[in-house]
């Protein structure tokens, strides 16, 4: 039986341990958190008075539909690309700029998205949007 009694070659741990310590840390900060917006529900705040004026409305969109068989389509309402051109010159001769927002199906055909694109492109309109669901 061997018994060492003194410290040849074996450090001890010289280093504190911080778990308890934070673990505490912890446990304080929530009790504190919990205790604050007990005792204080609302904030007061003094928020500046405004007078709301009236915005204009949005210029008027036109929903422009194409079908996987290269149909076309005002709103709901079938036209040909002849017809497409002049609507879109009228509405470009108004001076609004309406919003275009174009929705194809992914079985129509490229050739037809051109040519609408092409239409409203020769009529001024710059604001065109793709529309997928």
């Amino acid at each position: 039986m061997a018994f060492q009694l003194g410290d040849d070659d074996v450090q001890g741990m010289n280093e504190m341990n911080l778990i308890p310590l934070i673990d505490v840390m912890l446990v304080l900060m929530i009790i504190f958190l919990l205790t604050a917006t007990v005792l204080n529900p609302t904030v007061p705040l003094n928020l500046p008075e405004t007078s709301a004026q009236v915005n204009e409305p949005p210029p008027e969109t036109i929903q422009i539909s194409i079908d996987q068989d290269a149909g076309v389509f005002w709103d709901s309402d079938p036209i040909t690309i002849e017809e497409l051109d002049k609507r879109l010159q009228q509405e470009s001769a108004q001076g609004k700029n309406p919003s275009i927002q174009l929705r194809a199906d992914k079985e129509s055909k490229y050739d037809t998205v051109a040519q609408v694109l092409a239409s409203a492109s020769e009529a001024g309109l710059t604001k065109i949007a793709f529309v997928n669901e």
